[in-house]
């Protein structure tokens, strides 16, 4: 069987998830959210954006929509395969933290 290109997810690709999680957004909204809900830790220039943006169509994670405005940026909601998806990666990722927490030396003592 082949390797899903989304799997793992990206970590730019999740944040774009996540942040559709709240509701539709165009790209340069979706940078702003990224950066808020991480604390300025993650910062997705244009180019990541848009190729994560162009990743998540083609996978089915996220559509682009009509806007009835008169502007011409483009808007990204997600779909219910984007809501599978990043359901997926959290679960993911809680399995690995809890590994990671059952490694009393690594929480313990010094560090290298």
């Amino acid at each position: 069987m082949p390797k899903k290109i989304l799997d793992p997810l990206p970590s730019a690709a999740f944040q774009i998830l996540l942040a559709l999680v709240d509701g539709d957004s165009h790209g340069y909204g979706i940078m702003r959210h990224v950066a808020e809900q991480t604390a300025g830790r993650m910062r997705l220039g244009p180019g990541t954006l848009y190729s994560s943006i162009q990743s998540l169509l083609e996978a089915g994670c996220i559509e682009e929509i009509e806007r009835e405005s008169a502007d011409r940026r483009r808007c990204y909601r997600l779909t219910l395969a984007g809501r599978r998806c990043v359901r997926d990666e959290v679960e993911r990722l809680e399995e690995l933290v809890r590994v990671a927490r059952s490694k009393k030396k690594l929480l313990e003592g010094e560090y290298v």
